[in-house]
């Protein structure tokens, strides 16, 4: 239905895809897989009519076809998903399935007809959110659910899919995996583009690998385990995914008591050392992000905070940063990066009066970034916008900027979302050779795998509170669902 013959791109004298081909059945899942980088959103995105190809030819039921335009593409049935949000954020639910597609009765809009459609797909999905609510204040799950709705309104025959469940749960996930069946079973064709491996084992029918902008690999899925997608991705084998946690507990760095969030979590308390991580588990809504938000000083927050020894009060992420902690928030594209900057000025911000006087030291900045991508392996044109960086290398890049600001404590939210197993692997190893410095880590994931095998110690939280630790030899996968669950009777709080 939809194909690529030897397609390349170039950004300036950056060749980014080097003479690729796809093609896309009807009623068959085609899953998209490679490291960050690899060209798998290049690809995506000249299917999609977003970009032309520099060469090569995209090919629509057999006809060579060249795109004027996303809303061309869209008139001939191809739609995608983003992995970033396309939503207009102040506008309801309901406004942004139909931007553009608006039902009409006459002259005036049909609400009514919108709002019963727009019920119906929500319905579809699982998805609570109510119609007239602005997506401003939806949670990034939610969010993408409505993603996805607009999706399924539109008359789609081709459907691409950039990492639909990085930000849904696992119940989330299953309600998306029915529709993604449903369509194909319809007729639709569908490229799922997904880091998570397993869920390609279990929605694919043909599969394609990248790597350094080239396909390495295509054929039916069944032919490749996980091991096997992984090995190919990365281009070397993938045992050894967690690095061995061979260090030993120093001094007490941090100790919380009664930390509450108002509306979000509730006597909290920890104790955290240096050279230790501790994995922090917990279903989406256990309060969770928001608990250290508040211990950071980005939301408002109570309770009794020691810092080495030392009491705290933290109202701001300056204070926080000042005392030696600093938070890496789950959300790098709105809340960590800016995107529309280069590298140099991103990996300095936080840290910008070590690189002032009276004027900017972009000498010594140039320096810092030197050193960065040295010892992060950031890869990506320097000149290039952050934005433009593949989303791997953006969260290397999170890293080293925090990091310039020489923290002995560090949140990390989410230090492995969206982004490939080859760069998961070493973000583990960063992480590990951190505490091997003697910093003190909390590790925020929705991946129990992660947590487990990332952490010292887990803390589970449920509806605002602590539901148990865990210690290295109890955390489990079974542990934690049932702490998370609240099916396990809640261990002491502290620790």
């Amino acid at each position: 239905m939809l194909e690529l013959r030897d397609v390349s791109r170039s950004f300036g004298p950056i060749e980014v895809l080097h003479d690729v081909g796809i093609a896309l059945h009807p009623g068959r899942v085609h899953a998209l897989i490679g490291e960050n980088g690899a060209g798998k959103s290049t690809m995506m995105k000249i299917l999609a009519g977003y970009q032309p190809p520099s060469s090569g030819q995209v090919v629509l039921d057999g006809d060579a076809r060249t795109f004027a335009s996303i809303g061309e593409a869209e008139a001939r049935g191809i739609s995608m998903i983003h992995q970033e949000f396309n939503l207009a954020e102040q506008l309801s639910v309901e406004q942004n399935i139909f931007l553009g597609r608006e039902l009409r009765r006459g002259y005036l809009l049909d609400k009514r007809a919108m709002r019963d459609r727009t019920l119906e797909l929500l319905g579809r999905l699982d998805c609570r959110a109510a119609p007239d609510r602005p997506v401003s204040q939806l949670s990034n799950s939610d969010k993408q659910m409505v993603e996805i709705a607009k999706a399924l309104l539109r008359d789609t025959r081709v459907l691409i899919m950039d990492e639909p469940t990085a930000v849904l749960t696992r119940s989330e996930t299953a309600v998306l995996m029915r529709q993604v069946r449903a369509l194909r079973d319809a007729g639709t064709a569908v490229l799922f583009t997904s880091h998570k491996l397993d869920e390609v084992v279990q929605i694919a029918d043909d599969l394609t690998v990248m790597r350094d902008g080239r396909v390495v690999w295509s054929g039916p899925a069944d032919r490749m385990d996980e091991h096997a997608m992984a090995t190919a991705m990365v281009g070397r084998e993938m045992s050894d995914l967690f690095p061995p946690k061979d260090g030993s507990p120093g001094e007490v760095a941090l100790e919380i008591s009664d930390l509450t969030v108002p509306g979000y979590s509730e006597g909290v308390g920890l104790t955290l050392r240096q050279g230790e991580i501790l994995g922090v588990a917990g279903l989406i809504g256990s309060g969770r992000t928001e608990t250290f938000e508040g211990l950071c000083g980005l939301r408002p927050a109570s309770g009794q905070v020691r810092i080495f020894g030392q009491p705290a009060r933290i109202d701001h992420p300056w204070q926080a940063q000042a005392l030696g902690m600093c938070y890496l928030t789950e959300d790098r594209k709105t809340r960590g990066l800016l995107l529309g900057k280069g590298q140099r000025e991103n990996l300095t911000l936080q840290a910008l009066s070590r690189f002032t006087r009276r004027l900017i030291d972009t000498r010594a900045e140039e320096a810092a970034l030197d050193q960065a991508v040295a010892d992060f392996d950031i890869r990506g044109h320097r000149g290039a916008l952050v934005g433009n960086l593949s989303g791997g290398n953006q969260q290397k890049l999170l890293f080293a900027k925090t990091l310039l600001a020489e923290p002995r404590i560090i949140i990390i939210d989410e230090p492995t979302r969206g982004i490939d197993i080859g760069t998961k692997q070493q973000m583990y190893q960063f992480i590990r050779r951190l505490a091997a410095e003697g910093r003190a880590i909390v590790v925020i994931s929705s991946e129990m795998q992660e947590v487990i095998g990332l952490a010292d110690r887990v803390m589970v939280m449920r509806h605002g509170r602590v539901a148990g630790h865990l210690s290295q030899d109890e955390a489990t996968e079974d542990a934690i669902v049932r702490l998370a669950m609240g099916v396990a009777p809640a261990t002491e709080t502290t620790a």
